[in-house]
């Protein structure tokens, strides 16, 4: 069975998706750090977002790479731990040269978010959810 996921997206310059995820506080993975690739970590379980080369990318895939500014190929979501967290989050996305897409808001009274896209278009996900106002089900 499977141990561990990892995405990849394709970037068009690694040096600086690298810079703009650090910026809005990413850890990068030291095995996947260099100038061909870089790996981010992603929260407690350490899930990795693999950021290549778009050339390389297109070697794994045998596809072309979705055009970002026509459509969304993919929504990655991560949690924050406050409504402080997803303000702070976007915040450090737009001033690393980011694009909020989605400004800070309540979601359906549980829920609290905003989206932000990456320098290449990918579009990022970031809520606070407070699991004691979900509603129940039934």
């Amino acid at each position: 069975m499977t141990k561990q996921l990892w995405l990849n997206l394709p970037v068009k310059d690694v040096g600086k998706s690298k810079s703009f995820f650090t910026q809005i506080g990413f850890s990068l993975h030291p095995r996947h750090s260099g100038d061909e690739a870089a790996g981010l970590l992603i929260g407690e379980s350490n899930a990795i977002v693999m950021l290549f080369p778009e050339a390389t990318f297109r070697t794994f895939t045998g596809n072309e790479i979705a055009d970002t500014k026509q459509g969304t190929e993919v929504l990655l979501s991560i949690d924050a731990e406050s409504r402080e967290e997803v303000d702070e989050i976007v915040r450090k996305a737009a001033a690393a040269g980011g694009t909020v897409y989605s400004e800070p808001g309540d979601r359906g009274g549980w829920m609290y978010g905003a989206g932000f896209a990456d320098l290449d278009g990918h579009r990022w996900n970031v809520l606070y959810m407070d699991m004691s106002k979900m509603p129940k089900e039934g």
